[in-house]
């Protein structure tokens, strides 16, 4: 609490036209930042609770369907084409996902697709031209669950995560500074946050640790 004191004390020492403007500022910025991370702020809000109790929401296993087929001799002949081999499994099987894994030998041809709660594998026989394999999709809270851990959600998704990541610890600091200018406020809600703040610190030291 002394810490977080401190700068009410440097704040104090501003001009009472800087005191005014700084307060609106940072108000604002607190309000437009939770309004942009709403949908993100909700949605790793209910996640959490989910993943935490992943028994509770999706207890079930993946839908699983098969797939299997013959390809041309010349995909599967002196170098892979694994573009086209890829993209034609694709449109056949309507996989989806990211390749994560394509390995070739001698004999077999080995891909492996995965997206957020999905799965895909297939196993090609060179010299047979057939494959088979199958498709694993979790259930819609099963690719909640994923954009939360970010598994196998590509760059994009990942950036949203560092965006949603730095908005919610701006809105945490733009919270407290907000409070500092409450002063009927200031006290009370700094022994909550210290409070909370010690709370989490005890049950890790206690029970976890």
């Amino acid at each position: 609490v002394v810490a977080i004191c401190s700068p009410v004390r440097r704040i104090a020492g501003m001009s009472s036209a800087q005191s005014r403007r700084l307060p609106q500022w940072v108000r604002w910025l607190h309000i437009y930042l939770s309004m942009f991370a709403f949908m993100t702020t909700l949605l790793f809000a209910v996640t959490g609770l989910t993943l935490n109790h992943a028994e509770w929401f999706d207890g079930g296993e993946p839908s699983i369907s098969l797939m299997e087929g013959k390809l041309e001799a010349a995909m599967l002949q002196g170098d892979v084409d694994k573009l086209a081999i890829a993209e034609r499994l694709r449109s056949e099987h309507g996989v989806k996902g990211m390749v994560k894994e394509f390995t070739v030998d001698p004999h077999e041809v080995f891909i492996l697709w995965k997206g957020p709660g999905y799965s895909a594998d297939v196993v090609i026989d060179r010299e047979l031209q057939t494959y088979a394999g199958e498709i694993a999709s979790r259930s819609s809270m099963g690719v909640l669950n994923a954009l939360h851990t970010g598994r196998d959600c590509g760059p994009v998704w990942s950036l949203v995560i560092d965006v949603a990541a730095i908005s919610l610890a701006a809105m945490a600091i733009t919270g407290m500074w907000l409070l500092l200018f409450l002063k009927k406020r200031r006290r009370t809600g700094l022994l909550v946050a210290s409070a909370g703040s010690l709370a989490v610190v005890a049950c890790y030291a206690v029970f976890v640790h």
